[in-house]
């Protein structure tokens, strides 16, 4: 199926909270969706038969500079085709919805955006740190990250 088709199946499940698709020439084509809907979108596309998105391949943290973007590649293993959902946060209200209980991949992407880039994933069961020690200050991968010059009396810079 292409990524057309594939928008318009979520478009007509969700309307409002779909907002918007770029198809790319080259690349991956996407579809921009509602911040909280995400876990509502990520299960509809799993289930329903026509798009068996089976497979979080993965997701990824942004800093845009101004906010904070999600991206989600989704495959489906069955019917082999593939889209990528995005979305959108303010730096200062990072929350989206988990999608851990749709994939349960979802779990360390979603605790390395959120050691990374500061993104809340409200409900994951485990959100902590996974690359950087549990007790480090901030997100290293935002853009307005100022790294400390020590870390326990170590030379971090």
């Amino acid at each position: 199926m292409q990524a057309k088709e594939i928008y318009e199946i979520i478009k007509t499940e969700f309307g409002d909270s779909i907002l918007g698709f770029n198809e790319a020439t080259v690349g991956d084509s996407y579809i921009e969706v509602q911040s909280d809907k995400i876990l509502d979108i990520s299960l509809f596309a799993r289930d329903n038969d026509n798009l068996l998105f089976d497979y979080l391949a993965s997701l990824t943290g942004m800093d845009l500079g101004d906010k904070l973007c999600v991206v989600y590649h989704l495959y489906s293993v069955k019917l082999n085709h593939r889209i990528v959902l995005k979305l959108y946060v303010p730096k200062d209200n990072t929350k989206v919805p988990t999608v851990e209980r749709c994939w349960r991949t979802a779990d360390w992407h979603e605790r390395e955006a959120w050691d990374l880039m500061g993104i809340e994933f409200v409900g994951h069961h485990n959100l902590i740190r996974i690359l950087c020690p549990y007790d480090w200050e901030g997100h290293a991968l935002r853009k307005d990250y100022v790294a400390p010059e020590f870390y326990h009396g170590i030379k971090v810079n």
